[in-house]
């Protein structure tokens, strides 16, 4: 009997090994599948790892993400945001760096935290002391169910974004802003030293944030003289000159524009021109 109980257990142990090697092998879609942000924002960017648990027909807010306890604000690992540069969040500064993002939803009001910790998965693993900034903000009611919970950015402008969290019939929003204006002119500066002179650039900020318009005109009729055929920046130097009051230069100068897009075939430009020419 012995022979034959060592053949049963080696056959056995065969085919215990080929099922564990069958399912070591087998590949399943994650019940709350992992997506990595990563936004373009004022002069560097925003990233964020986090994992989107769906609503499965279960309540969320109050009941599977309790009221006023930390969340890991996601599912499976913790969730890490992490900014290339300096930016103030929710109004507070936050240095340039990897943090983990919680939050402690509430009825009424949320709590948005940033965190040393990059590992906090469970409220019993947070730690208050580890907290970078904290910031209040009162959730909105949407109008429509959300199916899996969602990080993203919007109205994201040069200096200034909003991060939504969003899920079930929740969102809240957390104001960002960043340093632009003060480090793009202090590039400028250095580059008009150079040979290489950004006259086309320069032009541009200083006609879209409101600068000295005359010098604005000056350095866009150095670009057009670099470049007499760019119909981009005859268009920036008609802009320029409409903001400043010069309809009539304005006019001609778009009136170029248009006969100089119309010689590349670049139909939006026509249109844009003509546009400029109906607003004077």
């Amino acid at each position: 009997m012995k022979p034959l109980f060592r053949y049963l257990s080696a056959g056995c142990s065969l085919l215990l090994c080929a099922q564990l090697s069958f399912a070591q092998g087998v590949k399943m879609p994650a019940p709350s599948p992992g997506q990595t942000i990563h936004q373009d924002f004022a002069l560097s960017f925003i990233e964020v790892n986090y994992s989107r648990p769906a609503i499965k027909g279960r309540k969320v807010m109050g009941d599977l993400v309790p009221f006023d306890k930390v969340w890991r604000t996601g599912a499976n690992g913790a969730t890490v945001i992490t900014f290339g540069d300096d930016v103030k969040f929710g109004g507070t500064d936050v240095k340039a760096g990897k943090y983990g993002l919680l939050t402690i939803p509430g009825k009424s009001e949320w709590t948005v935290i940033l965190t040393k910790s990059l590992d906090v998965t469970s409220p019993a693993a947070y730690k208050p002391e580890n907290d970078v900034v904290r910031v209040k903000v009162k959730p909105t009611a949407l109008p429509f169910a959300v199916e899996n919970f969602m990080i993203t950015f919007d109205d994201i402008q040069s200096s200034s974004a909003n991060m939504l969290l969003i899920w079930e019939n929740t969102m809240v929003s957390v104001p960002l802003t960043a340093e632009v204006d003060s480090k793009v002119v202090a590039q400028l500066d250095a580059a008009m030293k150079g040979d290489k002179k950004p006259y086309f650039q320069a032009a541009s900020y200083y006609y879209e944030t409101n600068r000295d318009l005359k010098q604005a005109l000056a350095w866009a009729e150095e670009a057009v003289k670099e470049n007499p055929t760019a119909f981009w920046i005859a268009t920036l130097k008609a802009r320029i000159q409409a903001k400043a009051g010069d309809k009539k230069a304005a006019k001609a100068t778009a009136e170029k524009a248009i006969e100089l897009a119309k010689a590349a075939k670049n139909d939006d430009y026509v249109v844009i021109n003509q546009k400029i020419i109906a607003s004077l």
